[in-house]
């Protein structure tokens, strides 16, 4: 089994930054795509962004492409993803999740593991 927890959560104006972290722990996870997704008030869990173990493959949704940044740090076991210009309509709950197939992908029904999730909320 894998544990992931984020951090970094909080409060931020509009045009601010926030950088979300996830810890990765327990049963050995070096093959893992790992991905951020979102969820809003009364809003449906949606992607955000996808990194290979090596980061030679990512993806981003595209109203968050040029202004988020996913990373990892797979000495550490970490996973983060750097927040720049925000806006209101990304307030929601960020996860993070970890597949172990390998695959980078934008569904969430291709992760295994799951966070309990960070609350991001960008005022205007």
């Amino acid at each position: 089994q894998v544990q992931l927890q984020e951090s970094g959560g909080g409060l931020v104006q509009a045009g601010g930054s926030l950088r979300l972290s996830c810890t990765l722990s327990g049963r050995t996870c070096t093959n893992c795509v790992v991905a951020w997704f979102r969820q809003g008030p009364e809003k449906e869990r949606m992607f955000v962004a996808a990194l290979s173990v090596s980061g030679n493959a990512v993806r981003y949704r595209e109203s968050v492409r040029g202004r988020f940044t996913i990373s990892r740090d797979n000495a550490k076991n970490m996973v983060y993803l750097q927040m720049n210009n925000l806006k209101p309509e990304d307030t929601a709950a960020y996860y993070c999740a970890a597949d172990p197939q390998g695959i980078v992908s934008s569904r969430d029904g291709s992760y295994n593991y799951w966070g309990q999730g960070t609350q991001v909320t960008v005022s205007s």
